[in-house]
């Protein structure tokens, strides 16, 4: 069916553009858009070209037809033949998640650069051997040494690469041109888009699995199976399995007998620098109908594997959160590994979980999605507690092997037998051990989410908010602060608890440890991996490829060194300082410290020797430290959920973190404060029928309240009802609408985020 209007959304981000515009279709193009379709349009009163995308058309308008103006063109690699189902999912986006409907746009229609084709040539022989040998002696006779070298070439092998036979033989353009004008060969070339798999293909022996592994893998395919039926049953699996158990051979399993009924499946690592490690892996059975996406590469070489994917040249796409768009016609598995990290998390508009797209694709494609980890997110274990997701657990380690051995020190006890040092007692003795056997020693300094935190050295006190229950984070005049609330309370001179001076903020670095360790252990051979020596390209892999080699003795770094990497020699692992997560001022310390460590601490003893892990600590009685060093998710979980439930945080509720931003400081705090009004506002009647329905916390400075000469508050709502927070949502942003259009000038941005996994 042919249409005379298209509505477009303009490609700008502004809020006051957020809306569809209308557009008359030129006859030239009337079979050429579809939904997704990038265009370029005269926009505005000096009809500036701008780019738009096409979300939906008619044959009436309410405008008349002589005021609209008319779409110019396509835009370079404008159609998408996903298109239909990428506006449907950016509208969800953009419902969900508080963006302009461009950006929602932006981020699901894949790169638009045009995939340019290469050029392959190659030479083909056209004579029968016969005929092919006395064309040889021919040219022999009369000395022709450069045809006669070429046919000969061509009679061992027929066909070969064109530019090899000129690197090879040393045979001249106008040589090969004479043979194919005498009918003697032929010149072919095929165009071909570039595979930046570069991994020699093998032959690999079928995956061997487990009866625990069958069992998960038949699981899934039964329920894909099921799904396919129209049955209604859990479309997302979570396969809970310790560290090292094989969850990547029942991920490989699984996307084989997907592949087989002529489905395409999207496999999602938390971290780009892993995509080697696990291709290596995924490429050795599928072959070059398996890709990758990351940033590495470029923009055209992205556009190339995304255009591959639209033809059906590839049947695997392994990546970050960002192939989740792979433009598949037909998914049947997303397939999320390690699904509990951070990473998994946009943290720019719009600020979607990963997780909860791959849900939404999955059901409008009627695939399956399996989620894997050893400590998963409380979020996903929550869902299969319901019965919302399925739970599959995986309880052996792949090699038959027994996880480490773990012990906790307590870095109070070393400080009162006078032991200053960044190591413990027991992890310098432990350390001398390895080196003495040519074993390898991994240090882990957990600095993710280290904000300033402040404790004491002697009892291990660390001030916390006595209305959320977070740490307090130490700010310019010796404020504590709360970031979700605003409380704060000067710093204490002494401890409260001890009444020992030696309470301050805390600060520890890779840099640092290395130059002790250098002193402690001057014949050990030392790498450091933290982000000062992974900035040049390849400097990442060229340390984990010097430490597998086993060219150096200890690694010390920061959380990189324990995702996912198997080093068979490693038999300790030090966790230098576990407190530095614990006593991050956000209500996810506790789960992040647990996953940490337990991820670290499942580095040793991979191999066939033991392992030992020590974690050193001023807590060593926390719930989290005490059973990650038992690797015992399940009682970690309901100990935290206690916490979660008394306080109202994910996912015993939700939680709208609602930023607002100024360059002005003032402007800043004042749109705060009205925002707070708005909401309760907004949500009078909500509260009087059910006053738990709803709790406004804030507003307050942000972590960074001042970020590139912006000022930044936030305000946190709480709800056990996601619809109540879109309403909340909504009303803020038709406000902030309102406020535009009176005044031009406004410079205060809002920005929404739903289950935040950062602290603001």
């Amino acid at each position: 069916m042919t249409y005379c209007y298209a509505q477009i959304i303009i490609d700008i981000s502004h809020g006051r553009l957020d809306r569809p515009f209308t557009y008359r279709i030129p006859e030239a193009l009337q079979n050429d858009l579809c939904l997704g379709s990038l265009v370029v349009v005269p926009f505005g009163k000096g009809d500036t070209k701008r780019k738009g995308y096409v979300i939906g058309f008619s044959n009436t308008c309410e405008y008349p037809d002589g005021k609209l103006k008319e779409i110019e063109a396509i835009a370079s690699g404008g159609t998408d033949v996903t298109g239909d189902n990428a506006v449907r999912l950016a509208l969800w986006m953009k419902q969900r998640y508080g963006s302009t409907m461009a950006v929602a746009l932006r981020t699901v229609l894949t790169s638009r650069k045009q995939a340019k084709p290469c050029e392959h040539r190659s030479i083909h022989l056209l004579l029968s051997k016969d005929d092919a040998e006395k064309k040889r002696h021919e040219f022999a006779m009369k000395h022709q040494v450069a045809r006669e070298r070429l046919l000969r070439e061509l009679m061992e092998a027929p066909d070969q690469p064109y530019s090899l036979i000129i690197q090879k033989l040393h045979v001249t353009a106008p040589v090969i041109a004479a043979l194919k004008k005498q009918g003697i060969l032929e010149v072919r070339t095929e165009m071909f888009l570039r595979n930046p798999v570069s991994i020699e293909k093998c032959e690999e022996a079928g995956i061997r699995l487990s009866p625990e592994q069958r069992a998960i893998s038949e699981g899934v395919l039964q329920d894909f199976e099921a799904l396919q039926e129209g049955k209604n049953i859990p479309r997302v699996s979570l396969i809970h399995g310790i560290t090292g158990s094989g969850k990547t051979e029942v991920y490989i399993a699984i996307i084989e007998e997907i592949v087989k009924r002529g489905r395409q499946a999207i496999m999602l690592i938390p971290e780009i620098s892993l995509t080697y490690q696990t291709l290596m892996r995924f490429y050795r059975h599928f072959g070059d109908r398996v890709s990758v996406m990351n940033s590495t590469l470029s923009e055209s070489e992205k556009s190339d594997q995304f255009e591959r994917a639209r033809r059906g040249e590839i049947d695997v796409i392994i990546g970050p959160r960002s192939a989740l768009f792979t433009p598949f016609p037909r998914i049947g598995a997303i397939i999320m590994d390690e699904e509990h990290e951070s990473s998994y998390k946009n943290e720019s508009m719009p600020k979607y979980h990963t997780r909860e797209v791959a849900e939404k694709i999955a059901s409008m494609q009627n695939g399956v999605v399996v989620l894997g980890s050893a400590t998963p997110s409380l979020e996903s274990y929550y869902q299969a507690k319901e019965g919302k997701y399925r739970l599959y657990e995986l309880s052996r380690r792949l090699t038959g092997g027994t996880l480490p051995s773990v012990e906790i020190t307590d870095l109070r006890e070393e400080l009162r037998a006078g032991n200053h040092s960044i190591l413990s007692r027991r992890l310098s003795e432990l350390v001398s051990d390895r080196l003495a056997k040519g074993q390898q020693t991994m240090l882990f300094l957990n600095r993710r989410g280290f904000s300033g935190f402040v404790s004491c050295r002697s009892c291990g006190f660390v001030p916390k908010c006595p209305h959320c229950s977070v740490s307090l984070s130490l700010h310019r005049g010796g404020r504590l602060l709360c970031h979700y609330c605003g409380y704060e309370e000067p710093m204490p001179d002494k401890c409260p608890e001890c009444g020992s001076p030696y309470i301050s903020g805390f600060h520890a670095g890779t840099e640092q440890a290395e130059s002790f360790l250098s002193r402690q252990f001057p014949k050990a051979r030392i790498l450091r991996m933290d982000a000062d020596t992974t900035r040049t390209k390849g400097s990442y892999e060229k340390i984990l490829s010097s430490f597998a080699n086993e060219e150096a003795d200890i690694l010390i770094g920061t959380q990189m060194i324990v995702k996912g990497h198997d080093f068979p020699n490693v038999t300790l692992v030090g966790i230098l300082l576990a407190d530095q997560s614990l006593n991050a001022s956000d209500y996810r310390s506790a789960e992040r410290t647990f996953q940490l460590l337990t991820q670290a601490a499942g580095r040793a003893g991979r191999g066939k020797y033991p392992g030992d892990v020590v974690i050193q600590t001023y807590e060593p009685e926390h719930y989290s430290i005490v059973h990650a060093a038992h690797q015992n998710y399940e009682e970690f979980y309901r100990e935290e959920m206690v916490y979660r439930k008394l306080l109202r945080y994910p996912p015993a509720e939700h939680l709208l973190a609602i930023q607002i931003i100024s360059r002005s400081e003032e402007h800043a705090s004042l749109f705060a404060h009205k925002t707070r009004a708005l909401l309760e506002q907004l949500t009078v009647a909500a509260r009087e029928k059910n006053p738990d329905r709803l709790l406004f916390i804030g507003p307050a400075p942000a972590v960074l309240e001042k970020l590139r000469d912006e000022y930044r508050y936030v305000i946190y709502v709480k709800s056990p009802d996601y619809d109540t927070l879109i309403v909340c949502k909504d009303g803020v942003e038709a406000a902030a609408e309102r406020a535009v259009k009176a005044s031009r000038e406004m410079d205060t941005m809002f920005q929404f985020d739903f289950d935040p996994i950062n602290a603001f």
